[in-house]
């Protein structure tokens, strides 16, 4: 490290993470695990964004374990039903927090240039510029900074579209508890979907998944707004203990935000990995939420990249394998959650015949074959996460 007065600042790193999010601390974490270290993690905000709550599927937990903090939640929360597990994301974000070294966080760091120079005899190294000014030199960069990531569109991986829905996410809060039974519930309507799940005995997660409609722009970023807009208007035909859990919401964790994700064609030929940099996260597979696998298909890429990283020869080499192995997975569970929300709803503005076609193909295909095969790649296993053995040592990407 070095720099002066009136200089920039300069930092070295073996590996910088932009994004503290999911993705970005079970990066850190499993890099860590695998025995990677001189891990920096780069936050734009003054402290980990935090979000509501999400439901984890046995793929999450596979995970989770490889990471060495499944059990840190599985004590706290109580599975609903077979295979599900919802869980606070702040609890989710500590327990991956708590487990790196001191100073692995950098917040207030926000990134604005990325390049990469190549020394004589020496990998490619990439060269990042901060908004404050610093300049870090890191022998891999991932990219886990979310759907509008800046690594993405500096490797050239297309913008993600919309998919003409939106969703409304919120935490209810009964202090003196909240007496549901511990079951996912979900109710459809036309042009809607919405779902409630406790998460312990005092807090209910719940989100509405609606066609995009005008009231969103002008009620996004105010949360007495947005409820209204819930219990009056789009969930006004809801059960009335739905409504009971919406107006029951802790005001910080309410958003109602547009769903996009990025075509699976861009994710199986896109320029995911250039070099030492590649993404991970929403950063790489930007997905609707219809299959419960945004944080899930994370904590997987997290795995998969640390041992893939910690295996190779050069970081190109490991940076190459990890999206080699990711982008089948990832391109099936987007189109799978796009077409799970496009049927479930009944189609994005399709009316008459083609509208009733839709609903046949949703009650009598796609519930009885379709969607079971898509419900199993929830069982995936991404493997597990062991130390380099003693003949891999020493490849710590030092040049």
């Amino acid at each position: 490290m070095a720099g002066g007065s009136g200089e920039a600042l300069a930092v070295d790193a073996e590996v910088v993470i932009v994004g503290a999010g999911i993705a970005g601390l079970a990066t850190a974490l499993a890099l860590r695990r695998v025995s990677v270290g001189g891990v920096l993690v780069l936050e734009r905000h003054s402290s980990t964004p935090t979000g509501t709550a999400l439901t984890v599927y046995p793929n999450g937990w596979i995970a989770l374990r490889a990471l060495g903090v499944g059990h840190k939640l599985t004590s706290r929360y109580e599975g609903c039903g077979t295979c599900v597990r919802p869980a606070d994301r702040k609890a989710l974000l500590e327990a991956l927090a708590e487990e790196l070294p001191p100073g692995t966080i950098r917040f207030s760091s926000k990134l604005v240039s990325i390049k990469t120079e190549t020394a004589e005899s020496s990998p490619e190294t990439a060269v990042l510029r901060l908004e404050d000014g610093t300049v870090i030199r890191a022998k891999v960069l991932i990219g886990c900074d979310g759907v509008h990531s800046v690594v993405a569109r500096w490797l050239g991986l297309s913008k993600p579209v919309t998919s003409g829905r939106s969703a409304v996410r919120g935490l209810a809060v009964y202090p003196d508890g909240h007496g549901l039974r511990k079951e996912v519930r979900q109710f459809l309507s036309e042009g809607l979907r919405a779902a409630m799940v406790p998460i312990n005995d005092t807090e209910v997660y719940w989100f509405l998944v609606n066609n995009t409609v005008a009231a969103q722009k002008e009620a996004r970023t105010d949360p007495m707004k947005i409820l209204r807009e819930v219990t009056d208007n789009l969930g006004s035909h809801m059960p009335p203990e739905y409504l009971d859990v919406v107006r029951h919401s802790s005001h910080d964790s309410v958003s109602w935000v547009p769903l996009l994700y990025r075509s699976p064609w861009s994710i199986l030929t896109g320029r995911a990995a250039r070099g030492p940099v590649t993404v991970a996260g929403d950063a790489f597979h930007p997905m609707t939420p219809d299959l419960a696998q945004g944080g899930g298909s994370a904590l997987e890429d997290a795995v998969v990249l640390a041992r893939a990283v910690s295996r190779a020869a050069t970081p190109a080499e490991g940076v190459a394998a990890y999206v080699s192995e990711r982008r089948g997975r990832a391109a099936l569970l987007v189109a799978g959650a796009y077409l799970s929300g496009w049927v479930q709803q009944g189609g994005t503005d399709v009316q008459g015949l083609r509208g009733c076609m839709v609903k046949l193909f949703r009650d009598w295909i796609f519930y009885r074959f379709i969607f079971r095969r898509l419900a199993g790649m929830m069982w995936y296993h991404c493997g597990d996460l062991v130390p380099p053995t003693s003949n891999e040592e020493g490849k710590n990407h030092s040049g």
